[in-house]
């Protein structure tokens, strides 16, 4: 039953309801006495009959018996809450065993009042609870104004965030843009090797892929191939461009474009492992070759990477000695020189990818002003490079 209106409601209060459970009618006409001059008082007697009001409308305290025909006021605590976590549980009994007290409080109830309880113990406890049920209604607000403006400052970053990176991503493709106009500016002097730094970074990439390169190995590997003659730029034309082959003097003269590439890098951060590339592309996997002889693993990855693609691109463009070659029998080639120029791995990573692939990317490159702008390296792949360099 419950009381409103003329019934006993008081206007000042009346925001907060309460729920009164006892088996026994004087004690119900009793508490609505007490209670129902200041708050939203409803009653009920078993716990089967609370439930139904439990479901229907949310109450701010329950009061309850513990014994009762039925479920006990231990069980339907439990089930109280269930229904909803904030109510505020006073249990009062006429059991004055300590150990009652304690599993009340286990189940979930606020206070535990012992019968024959005094009105003004049992208002004081009331009175707990609804500051403790204030305190949880504000820690709640607080919870969700918490909430709130981290999904806005979530969001705020998030902006930020994709802002900064399609900065990032532009800040790489105007590089790349830069490198490749290098490349190209190298290239333009030198007809017989035109397209060759587009072919040997696509190569690369796919060897690099198949590889299963880092991140950070395969920007290095795409920048360090396009890059590779770039030292070219310090060798005397004459020598450069000689129709015939070259005197010992000569050739320490050219050998030292990789020399002269490696500092024109020296200090760019962005291309630290990239100039291990242009340093060490003329290593060989034996030892044998130059600038410092270095051997096996101790050559960078992407230098090992770069000698086969570079040796694949050899084979198989048109030279004024020989004619190009079939991508059929650059395997065979390769085979020849692994394990004394060419990392044997690589050479296998070769293998492993279709002849008709390695024909097809040749058109494509070919047929592509821009390979490395347009079919580089992925997104992902860029913007996981560019947040290991922050």
């Amino acid at each position: 039953m419950s009381n409103k209106g003329g019934t006993g409601y008081a206007s000042t209060s009346s925001d907060v309801k309460i729920l009164i459970i006892d088996d026994e009618p004087n004690i119900l006409s009793v508490l609505m006495s007490l209670f129902s001059s200041q708050y939203d008082c409803t009653t009920a007697r078993s716990a089967s009959e609370a439930l139904q009001h439990l479901r229907r409308t949310k109450y701010d305290i329950v009061l309850s018996d513990v014994m009762m025909p039925g479920m006990n006021g231990f069980e339907l605590t439990e089930e109280i809450r269930s229904l909803d976590p904030d109510t505020v549980i006073v249990l009062i009994s006429a059991n004055l065993n300590i150990q009652s007290a304690i599993e009340a409080l286990r189940r979930g109830a606020f206070d535990y009042v012992t019968k024959p309880f005094s009105l003004d113990n049992l208002e004081v406890a009331v009175q707990r609870a609804l500051r403790h049920r204030r305190l949880l209604k504000a820690n709640r607000m607080y919870e969700r104004h918490l909430e709130e403006l981290v999904a806005v400052r979530t969001e705020e970053l998030s902006i930020k965030n994709h802002d900064l990176n399609t900065a990032l991503e532009r800040l790489y493709v105007n590089y790349r843009a830069t490198l490749r106009g290098l490349a190209f500016a190298l290239e333009a002097r030198d007809n017989e090797t035109r397209g060759h730094s587009d072919r040997v970074v696509a190569y690369c990439l796919r060897l690099g892929k198949e590889l299963r390169l880092r991140d950070e190995e395969m920007v290095a590997l795409e920048c360090g191939a396009l890059l590779h003659d770039l030292g070219k730029i310090g060798v005397p034309d004459n020598i450069l461009f000689k129709p015939g082959p070259l005197t010992d003097d000569e050739w320490v003269l050219m050998r030292r474009h990789v020399e002269h590439g490696a500092k024109i890098l020296s200090g760019i951060e962005f291309l630290s492992d990239a100039a291990k590339v242009v340093s060490q592309h003329h290593e060989k996997y034996d030892g044998s070759g130059y600038l410092r002889g270095l051997a096996g693993n101790d050559i960078y990855i992407g230098a090992r990477v770069f000698a086969v693609a570079d040796a694949i691109d050899a084979f198989t463009s048109d030279r004024p000695y020989r004619a190009a070659r079939p991508f059929e029998a650059v395997g065979e080639e390769l085979h020849g020189c692994s394990g004394t120029h060419f990392d044997p791995a690589v050479v296998n990573a070769f293998d492993h990818i279709a002849v008709d692939e390695w024909r097809d990317l040749r058109r494509s490159v070919s047929k592509t002003e821009n390979f490395t702008l347009g079919r580089g390296l992925g997104r992902d792949v860029v913007m996981s490079f560019l947040a290991g360099m922050n």
